[in-house]
């Protein structure tokens, strides 16, 4: 039973003790926000070392083309294991037999829709059985439908959520078991800058994109409640990549803001996972411009972005 000086101290608010040592417990937290922002500062200029993907066995998501297709290529020319997933079967093949035409070490093409949480775990534990666990994920594969949003269909709508969401859900849920188990592995997700910022016409694209950097963060943080979790996080950026996807892209300063290769945006994303950084965009630039524009008032977003000029068109019209 509680004493009658308790009764009294709960009734008359926190005692002296108490208010001090929050105060203290708050100004430790700003002792370390001005560290981690110096230690943001230098990585910017010495980034962490590169670990070696030598052995690791990756999994690439839309492989047959595009950014997939250059994942699968650049972490194969790195000693990596490649296992190719595509619904595409012709495109797959023909990234894993460039793959092995070139001499690295063997890739591996299956055929599986990301969207289907069956056929995903099916899949994934073939490859266990053929290859081996998967120790890196790049959850890549996804779509992009360029119209407003009342233009969109259900099914459509639908489709962007199945994919470029829920996909990546099923994925990690059926590898990620094996990676805790050996307390090793990595997960690569590709949100995009329209995961940063809205755009016009991408109204259920942006939302798929910013639902990727939400819910890497928000594993970040259940991972960081393991002991010592070896299973590191990477998200990634891209700014418009010419894969085909952007069909009508409209850039005031076209000469210096030129659309970005599917190479470039695959050679920066697996660097920044072998440095095991954990936001990525390409350009580099991008997240820390953004991250600061977010702490001005909303409308100098909106001034920023209509100086810039970039947006995409109607792929409808």
């Amino acid at each position: 039973m509680p004493t009658n000086n308790q009764n009294q101290n709960n009734q008359n608010g926190p005692t002296a003790m108490q208010t001090l040592q929050v105060f203290l417990e708050f100004f430790w937290v700003l002792i370390q926000l001005t560290y981690f922002n110096i230690e943001a500062i230098v990585r910017w200029f010495v980034p962490p070392p590169k670990k070696s993907v030598n052995g690791e066995i990756v999994l690439v998501t839309g492989a047959g083309h595009g950014i997939g297709k250059e994942f699968a290529m650049q972490y194969a020319a790195l000693g990596a294991t490649v296992i190719a997933w595509d619904v595409n079967e012709q495109n797959n093949l023909k990234t894993v037999k460039e793959i092995n035409r070139l001499g690295y070490p063997k890739a591996y093409s299956y055929v599986c829709d990301v969207s289907n949480r069956e056929k995903v775990f099916e899949t994934v534990e073939k490859v266990r059985k053929d290859v081996g666990d998967i120790t890196i994920i790049v959850n890549n594969a996804g779509i992009m439908p360029t119209h407003s949003l009342l233009e969109h269909t259900q099914k459509e709508i639908e489709a962007i959520f199945d994919i470029n969401v829920l996909g990546h859900f099923w994925i990690i849920q059926a590898i990620m078991p094996s990676m805790l188990k050996r307390n090793h592995g990595h997960i690569v997700s590709i949100s995009s800058c329209a995961g940063l910022s809205g755009l016009e016409n991408l109204v259920p694209y942006c939302a798929s994109k910013f639902a990727v950097r939400g819910y890497m963060e928000a594993l970040r943080m259940e991972l960081e409640l393991i002991p010592n979790c070896q299973v590191k996080l990477t998200t990634i950026y891209p700014y418009m990549v010419d894969t085909g996807l952007c069909k009508k892209p409209i850039i005031r300063f076209a000469e210096a803001m030129t659309m970005l290769t599917p190479y470039e945006v695959a050679a920066t994303a697996i660097d920044g996972q072998m440095r095991g950084v954990r936001h990525v965009s390409v350009p580099r630039l991008y997240w820390y411009m953004n991250n600061y524009f977010r702490m001005n008032a909303e409308k100098g977003m909106k001034a920023m972005k209509e100086f810039l000029g970039v947006s995409l068109g109607s792929d409808l019209s």
